[in-house]
């Protein structure tokens, strides 16, 4: 079971998995920076209550999933998705698809993925990747962030698709349910929409652990965390951070450049100079968290560790959440012809 499919390296999964998947089913102009805006990709928060890997909770995407359902839907690209109880029903399902030529998105815990790298290898539930087809009990597999295709056995993709814990996917798959073409106009509308919704979940929700404000927020709290949890707990928590920003999903830096992409690409679309000076606004937010990443890992690995060094990190985080919502300030106020 082997169907003709093009694998695209991507700097982030899902991502990856909608250009993919998007491509094949009529979609030949999008990109990975388009799919993410479209899909609205872009987001920060930081849950007060929640603690993942002995480290506070931080996401630098929106929930797992979005990406994928909102660009298909701004499209009118319709969808299947599936999660099942049993083992035996999911693999049945697979097989069904992969016999059809459907290859298939499927969310997937990362800690048993036998290709990757060990010190990749982490209790996290959120992984994308396509499954494309099947060679006796290999299934053929195009992981995004990959730079080739590679191959699970049918026990190596069993344990990855019901892994355990936070985000436990249940064998979840996803694919577009029918191959159209996807017109100029559908794609200027969703970018479009897919700015309006980031604009709203940056600068309008309200409080102080989402968006531009839960950045700031987290970068206060991190000028307390010496004091208030102790050198080495706070350490660890920064590299928690890290671990969110750069490990998981390009995260913090990485994001904020494929938006930057994202406004260039849009310009396409719509031929508004305002999108190329709001990308270099992006950049240089990427840069920032790039240079707060560095910070916190010298306080993590013991090279510093003052409480200056604590209130520089925290800053980093304050600078960057002013220059993300002066970049969407400039966003809301761009008038659109669609």
């Amino acid at each position: 079971m082997k169907t003709e499919f093009e694998h695209l390296q991507a700097a982030h999964c899902e991502n990856g998995v909608t250009t993919n998947l998007l491509r094949s089913a009529g979609a030949d102009k999008l990109t990975e920076p388009l799919a993410f805006g479209i899909g609205a990709g872009l987001f920060y928060v930081q849950l007060p209550f929640l603690v993942i890997n002995n480290g506070p909770a931080i996401a630098f995407r929106t929930m797992p999933g979005l990406i994928f359902k909102r660009t298909c839907n701004a499209l009118d690209i319709p969808v299947v998705r599936k999660k099942f109880s049993s083992r035996e029903t999911g693999k049945n399902y697979l097989d069904d698809c992969l016999a059809k030529g459907q290859p298939v998105g499927c969310q997937v815990g990362v800690y048993y993925l036998t290709y990757f790298p060990k010190e990749y290898r982490f209790h996290f539930n959120a992984h994308n990747m396509i499954v494309f087809g099947k060679e006796e009990d290999r299934y053929l597999i195009s992981d995004p962030v990959m730079e080739t295709v590679t191959s699970l056995t049918d026990y190596e993709l069993d344990r990855v698709r019901f892994a355990k814990g936070a985000f436990a996917p249940r064998g979840q798959l996803y694919y577009p349910l029918e191959k159209k073409i996807v017109t100029d106009e559908q794609m200027g509308k969703a970018i479009v929409k897919g700015i309006k919704r980031n604009i709203n979940h940056m600068i309008k929700i309200p409080g102080n652990i989402a968006g531009v404000k839960g950045i700031a927020g987290t970068g206060r709290k991190i000028k307390k965390w010496r004091d208030k949890l102790g050198q080495q707990k706070a350490g660890l928590y920064l590299a928690q951070l890290v671990r969110m920003q750069e490990e998981i999903g390009t995260g913090g830096g990485g994001f904020r450049y494929i938006y930057a992409a994202f406004l260039q690409e849009a310009h396409a679309f719509h031929p508004k100079d305002e999108l190329l000076e709001i990308s270099g606004i992006f950049t240089e937010a990427g840069d920032k968290w790039r240079n707060a990443a560095v910070q916190a890992a010298g306080i993590y690995k013991g090279r510093i560790g003052s409480q200056a060094d604590f209130d520089v990190m925290g800053d980093y985080l304050i600078e960057i959440s002013a220059i993300e919502k002066k970049a969407f300030q400039a966003l809301s106020k761009i008038k659109w012809n669609s």
